[in-house]
């Protein structure tokens, strides 16, 4: 069953990555219900202490991930032992990222604004698992064609080209498109040619004396936030929880 599912569903190989993007989302979507009701103070579940110190989950996230990645490493792409190790790391990946923004500001922001980067990150995740799992290749090498693998100096030419439009896209302030850009061919080309975000390296670098281009900037980024904030806020308070306010339970769940 196994594998007539990865021979007919599934291109050869891929079945592991599958399996660990699945349970990387299921994990991440069942533990944000579970602490959305210790929150609210419903349900059988609790917070899990020893000695007074709170365990996050993302302790036990950590073990699976570690896990779950050295069993893939030592184990072939096609066996159950793959596909095992996949769901061990897929779900320690979705209780470590969870808890990114506790991790990154080493602080309880769990349900604070900078918690958001938590589930902005777990969604980055995905698409870009999703992505690698429908074939899209780093840099663009996919997209090569044979006679270019042939010719290795338009095959260089080519991934170098996407890695420096990457490159600048990054420096330019624009994180998201720049890591879609890593996947998704010259998909980074628009980041590189437009205007760089306020605070940015480039701005700092290039936009100190030119006032005009500094000015376009702000208003750019601007009109941008004004935009899509609002729109990726409800999104992340629809799956994040975080327009619940429930006195007297500010701490974070496990």
């Amino acid at each position: 069953m196994g594998h007539w599912f990865s021979r007919n569903i599934v291109e050869p190989g891929k079945l592991p990555m599958l399996l660990a993007l699945t349970s990387f989302v299921l994990t991440f979507l069942v533990t944000r219900t579970v602490t959305r009701l210790i929150r609210a103070g419903k349900g059988p579940f609790g917070n899990i202490s020893s000695g007074g110190v709170h365990i996050h989950h993302v302790v036990p996230g950590i073990v699976l991930t570690v896990l779950g990645g050295f069993g893939a490493v030592a184990s072939d792409r096609h066996g159950v032992a793959a596909a095992v190790f996949a769901v061990v790391f897929g779900t320690g990946a979705g209780l470590v990222l969870d808890e990114f923004a506790l991790i990154l500001h080493l602080d309880d922001v769990y349900w604070s604004d900078e918690g958001r980067k938590s589930v902005e990150v777990v969604v980055l995740t995905a698409a870009l698992a999703l992505l690698a799992l429908s074939g899209f290749s780093p840099l663009g090498v996919n997209d090569v064609t044979p006679q270019e693998r042939q010719d290795r100096s338009a095959f260089i030419l080519s991934i170098a080209l996407n890695f420096l439009l990457v490159l600048v896209t990054l420096v330019k302030g624009k994180t998201r498109m720049a890591v879609f850009g890593v996947l998704v061919p010259f998909v980074a080309i628009v980041g590189a040619v437009r205007l760089a975000r306020p605070g940015s390296w480039w701005s700092r670098r290039f936009y100190g004396r030119r006032h005009r281009a500094r000015a376009r900037a702000r208003v750019r980024a601007y009109r941008h936030d004004k935009r899509w904030t609002k729109v990726r806020r409800r999104f992340q308070d629809l799956i994040g929880g975080f327009q619940e306010r429930v006195p007297g339970r500010g701490s974070t769940p496990s």
